[in-house]
């Protein structure tokens, strides 16, 4: 008997599986080895196949492959991966157009600072907390000689308050110091900073001083395995891998793009699949909600009609700012 493909849009046939259909011909045979045909019917059906005419035996119908096991699709090529890659930054440029650092900021200092902040914290409560830091200590001199206790009772509702405070103070006598009180701009001298890593350097270089770089906060590694761009858990080797894949014009915004992905869609609990419009894309689809009107009760921020992070966004910001600290509670 003909063995037939699973039907298109049956339960457990994946999309790769859904392109296999018809049938898998027998190979042909003779005369001799068919049974004897039953009815008109039969004997039609038979002399159809051995029918032989002028130009000899008709020639038996090429049989189709059977579609392939579960699991069995060709892996994708590093090529492909980078197509999709990009792709996908196409899709998030045009999805947030207004994606930008959700630190509030007026200068490079500003911006350093806020970004030590909100290690271990979210950038809403740091731009509560900022207003009040820096109205007391403007200026990195005025940081360097502030009274310890005075500092950590200002930055406490960040939380680690007193390591904090120390990267704070420390990196500000070194900017009074070693930088004449102003921000430098090259990863090598902002990463020996007390409390500075790559991924605050490269927030500060790519909003301040246009040197382009990969943020690679908990948002971006999460988005990024789970896009299958790399396998990496180490930051340093994410941001490696990463930036083989795009060009370095696209570093800071693609970083702004896929954290704003992951804050407002791409959860880590429970992702907005149904919702998410990359989702034709993401090797990761079906791990949160896919029902479409269940999915969009989880979009967060501008997405879902609440305040954002700052309280000072961009004039381009389609949604609603945040409220100063202790108007509301966070979401």
């Amino acid at each position: 008997m003909p063995v037939r493909a699973q039907a298109k849009g049956s339960a457990g046939v994946t999309a790769a599986q859904n392109s296999a259909v018809g049938e898998q011909a027998p190979a042909a045979t003779s005369e001799k080895a068919r049974p004897a045909p039953q009815g008109k019917a039969s004997a039609k059906k038979t002399r159809a196949v051995t029918k032989v005419g002028a130009a000899g035996p008709e020639k038996p119908a090429k049989a189709v492959k059977p579609a392939k096991a579960p699991g069995a699709a060709k892996p994708e090529s590093r090529l492909a991966m980078i197509r999709r890659a990009r792709r996908i930054n196409r899709e998030l440029a045009e999805v947030y157009p207004y994606a930008h650092p959700e630190l509030d900021f007026r200068n490079p200092f500003e911006l350093l600072v806020a970004t030590v902040l909100s290690a271990q914290t979210t950038d809403l409560r740091v731009n509560q907390t900022t207003p009040a830091l820096f109205a007391a200590y403007p200026t990195p001199e005025d940081m360097a000689a502030a009274v310890p206790e005075e500092l950590e009772e200002i930055i406490r509702p960040t939380g680690f308050f007193r390591a904090k405070a120390k990267s704070l103070m420390g990196l500000s006598q070194a900017l009074r110091d070693d930088f004449g009180g102003e921000v430098p701009g090259r990863i090598e001298d902002l990463v020996k900073l007390p409390g500075v890593g790559r991924k605050t350097a490269n927030v500060v270089l790519g909003n301040v001083f246009g040197v382009p770089g990969i943020t690679v906060d908990t948002h971006f590694g999460r988005l990024v395995r789970r896009f299958k761009w790399t396998e990496q858990e180490d930051p340093e080797k994410v941001e490696a891998e990463i930036c083989e894949i795009f060009p370095k014009s696209e570093w800071t915004m693609l970083s702004h793009r896929v954290v704003f992905h992951g804050r407002r869609i791409c959860h880590a609990r429970k992702p907005a699949c149904g919702a998410c419009p990359i989702a034709p894309l993401c090797p990761a689809y079906g791990e949160g909600e896919t029902d479409p009107e269940k999915a969009k009760k989880l979009l967060k921020y501008e997405k879902g009609g609440q305040p954002g992070q700052r309280l000072s966004p961009p004039p381009d910001y389609p949604g609603l700012p945040a409220a100063p600290l202790g108007a509301r509670t966070e979401p």
